[in-house]
């Protein structure tokens, strides 16, 4: 790391200002401040900026091109939250692996993972130094491959959030009300997701499919066309995809053995 930013001590100026009044903007002006640095804002982003060490753009991906060419006089370096965007018009890029509301506590980037790349070996440096003020644990992802790593996390995140909105809505035409579904699923999802931790998908599969058991399956595919048939078509290929899954089981360093033990043991489903 450059002698520069690799500690909080050797930093020649914490000054930052943060554009962005949205969810992440907003958690992290009041993060970077409780790590020590003189921040200004989150600014809208009309307000003027001052004249600072660094620029952090928290702005929708289609407004940096524009942003960043309003920040460039007032910074010596420039960098965005943005998963998905280049770096072809600021320096640095750090994306936090969360998803924020705006009202979380300033520790809530503590032990998660950050995205970080540098148009140059001190930009990166300056990427790592401002993950790390911020106790998470910085990761390089380049411009070829970004795509392919903001797509993996929209899967995990947002892509999660409609599948768990169908689970909610099929419980309904079962007669489940919405909160209750809730309330009742989110234990098996929790469960779900640490064994996908501890095993990986293909080992942590439970259910028919993994069974092999298609007339459940069946049954399922026919309530789901009575209750909310708009959703069939994801019905139909969730269940391709999990019947792709379950073939692959027992093909990596886990076996089915190891499922068994895990924490939490089989969710049987």
């Amino acid at each position: 790391m450059n002698a520069a930013v690799s500690s909080s001590s050797s930093a020649p100026d914490r000054s930052i200002a943060i554009v962005g009044a949205g969810r992440l903007g907003s958690v992290l002006a009041r993060a970077l401040g409780t790590a020590g640095y003189d921040v200004i804002g989150p600014l809208g982003r009309g307000d003027v900026i001052p004249t600072v060490e660094f620029v952090i753009l928290c702005v929708p991906d289609a407004a940096i091109h524009d942003a960043a060419e309003v920040a460039r006089p007032h910074a010596r370096m420039i960098g965005h939250v943005s998963g998905a965007t280049g770096l072809d018009t600021v320096d640095f890029s750090i994306h936090p692996l969360q998803t924020f509301t705006g009202s979380e506590a300033p520790d809530v980037f503590r032990g998660i993972g950050a995205a970080i790349d540098g148009r140059t070996p001190e930009a990166l440096a300056v990427a790592e130094h401002l993950a790390h003020a911020l106790g998470a644990h910085p990761f390089r992802v380049d411009d070829v491959h970004r795509a392919g790593y903001h797509a993996s996390a929209s899967i995990a995140s947002n892509l999660l959030l409609a599948v768990l909105d169908a689970a909610e809505q099929i419980a309904g035409s079962a007669g489940i009300p919405a909160t209750e579904a809730r309330t009742i699923l989110a234990p098996l999802v929790r469960q779900t997701v640490e064994n996908w931790v501890e095993v990986g998908a293909a080992e942590a599969l439970t259910g028919p499919i993994a069974r092999g058991d298609e007339e459940t399956v069946a049954r399922q595919r026919a309530a789901v066309v009575e209750g909310v048939p708009a959703l069939a078509p994801l019905f139909a290929a969730l269940t391709a995809q999990t019947r792709a899954l379950a073939a692959t089981a027992g093909d990596g360093v886990s076996s089915r053995s190891a499922r068994s033990t895990s924490k939490g043991g089989r969710t049987r489903a």
